[in-house]
């Protein structure tokens, strides 16, 4: 996809989100994606050689290989959204199989799904793409519904399927967010010991975070601080939702906030939202991946582009899309993740 398509599909927000530049927290203060990056942040980390080797396999994987950007296919929706509700629009993807097929003909560097859909295609398919395990899961048999991530099985259960990484949800602001942090932190450190990268989905979740029609789940300040919790727990790659709003400690009048944070960390422009989100992952040292977003439809190609644009300029490391590419046919669903990754080919989009 070429610079100009990119453009066109922005629209009349092009030169809004393409040509701005930000004034909050300066490009130059990052640690940006490079096809040195291993060498230059985590050779510095305790990662041991066998952690370094396993970054290196998903970061020189794929179309983005050896650019120091990621793109990812995350399909665990079958138990997170029950997979009835997931692939009724592509009932394939019932199939394993066609999840991991779906994200090697798509250029990903990395597949990111459930113990069973991983183990039932290891032999197959664990030296053509690094396989991501999603450790935990909320499941959604239980009535009423709840939502808390428990585990689905051990890290050494993911090493033993050939997995070079290991991913995991905590509900950042939920009633068991503390139990999950604790569990989530035993499971990375057991997965660096035994060479695994550890992704983490830093979500927020609280029904007191949504306030006069506005969810503060989603603003940048409470997400930001998700991640730099996800970062202290030692998560080699955050994975959070782009920001829709800001000002979520203020309004919902909780945890702790300073003025400048708003005025000066940031502004109400989504790329300097996202560099908020970049900032608090150590300047980038553990790079943010943004999530791609539920499927709409028609719009899927043109929102995608924009959360790729959002969160290349804003310095982080790439786009985690699922949805919207396996909820279509595959040749669509393929067209769509590489569109995505032509943003992070193109030279013409900087860094803000």
């Amino acid at each position: 996809m070429s610079y100009q398509h990119i453009r066109e599909l922005l629209g009349a927000k092009a030169d809004e989100l393409l040509q701005h530049e930000c004034k909050t927290i300066d490009k130059s203060a990052l640690h940006l994606p490079s096809p040195d990056f291993i060498d230059q942040v985590f050779a510095q980390s305790n990662r041991n050689a066998h952690v370094l080797r396993s970054l290196e396999s998903i970061r020189n994987h794929g179309r983005l290989a050896g650019t120091g950007y990621i793109s990812i296919l995350p399909v665990d929706q079958g138990i997170e959204h029950t997979a009835g509700a997931s692939f009724a629009a592509n009932p394939a993807y019932f199939d394993p199989e066609n999840i991991i097929k779906l994200a090697i003909e798509g250029g990903c560097n990395a597949v990111a799904t459930t113990f069973g859909n991983l183990a039932m295609m290891s032999r197959k398919y664990a030296h053509k793409i690094p396989f991501v395990v999603k450790i935990n899961h909320n499941e959604l048999l239980t009535y009423p519904t709840k939502y808390n991530q428990i585990m689905f099985g051990s890290v050494e259960d993911a090493w033993n399927l050939g997995a070079v990484a290991v991913g995991a949800t905590i509900y950042f602001g939920s009633e068991e967010s503390s139990r999950q942090i604790v569990e989530v932190a035993e499971a990375f450190e057991r997965a660096h010991e035994l060479g695994m990268v550890t992704i983490l989905w830093c979500y927020t979740r609280n029904n007191a975070f949504k306030k006069d029609g506005v969810n503060y789940e989603t603003a940048a300040d409470v997400t930001a601080q998700a991640n730099h919790i996800g970062a202290t727990i030692q998560a080699d790659i955050l994975k959070q939702k782009l920001p829709e709003s800001n000002g979520g400690f203020t309004a919902i009048n909780f945890a702790k906030s300073d003025p400048r944070m708003y005025s000066e960390l940031s502004s109400d422009h989504p790329i300097d939202l996202c560099r908020y989100q970049v900032a608090n992952g150590y300047m980038g040292r553990a790079g943010l991946i943004n999530s791609g977003g539920e499927s709409k439809g028609a719009t899927d190609l043109a929102d995608a582009v924009r959360s790729a644009v959002i969160n290349k300029r804003a310095g982080g490391t790439g786009l985690i899309l699922g949805r919207k590419a396996f909820q279509r046919p595959m040749q669509e669903g393929i067209a769509l993740l590489n569109a995505v990754q032509d943003v992070y080919l193109a030279s013409e989009v900087t860094i803000a």
